[in-house]
């Protein structure tokens, strides 16, 4: 169903590509869009029991795409690092193709508020606990069940 990555050699582990979207803050959203355009949205997310998870607005372009087409494409690349015995950085990149859905247990959306919420301010738990109880009953939280992974590893020199 999906290809195989071509420059199969620069390919990650499955283990590199969870790191990668624990560890990076950002990434950009895909969907079809309107009129058949793709529609991307940079966005922030949390990786957490397989699956990766958003907070936003129960209205809006990206409710209006994943309501006609729920297959997405999310990408996470880091900003690089530099390689000791090469020019330029070692960039690793992610790629996840899978479905969108709204997450309507209520108990699964206070618990990844909660950790969206402590994966950018963990030192303030505290504010966390105030701003999850006051936005969980309007917030919108979605997940992408992970249907296919890739992730590359590339040196830009």
């Amino acid at each position: 169903m999906f290809r195989k990555m071509r420059r199969f050699k620069q390919e990650i582990s499955h283990a590199e590509c969870e790191e990668l979207l624990r560890e990076q803050g950002r990434g950009t959203l895909c969907f079809v869009g309107e009129n058949g355009y793709p529609y991307g949205v940079p966005i922030n997310f949390l990786y957490d029991d397989g699956k990766i998870y958003f907070h936003g607005a129960a209205q809006g372009q990206k409710a209006d795409s994943a309501a006609k087409n729920d297959k997405v494409c999310f990408t996470v690349i880091e900003p690089g690092r530099p390689d000791p015995e090469k020019r330029g950085l070692n960039v690793r990149s992610v790629m996840v193709f899978g479905r969108y859905s709204v997450v309507h247990d209520h108990a699964v959306r206070e618990d990844k508020l909660r950790k969206l919420g402590l994966k950018y301010f963990p030192e303030e738990p505290e504010y966390i606990d105030k701003e999850v109880q006051k936005y969980l009953p309007t917030v919108c939280i979605t997940q992408i069940e992970i249907e296919h992974m890739t992730g590359k590893l590339v040196n830009e020199s």
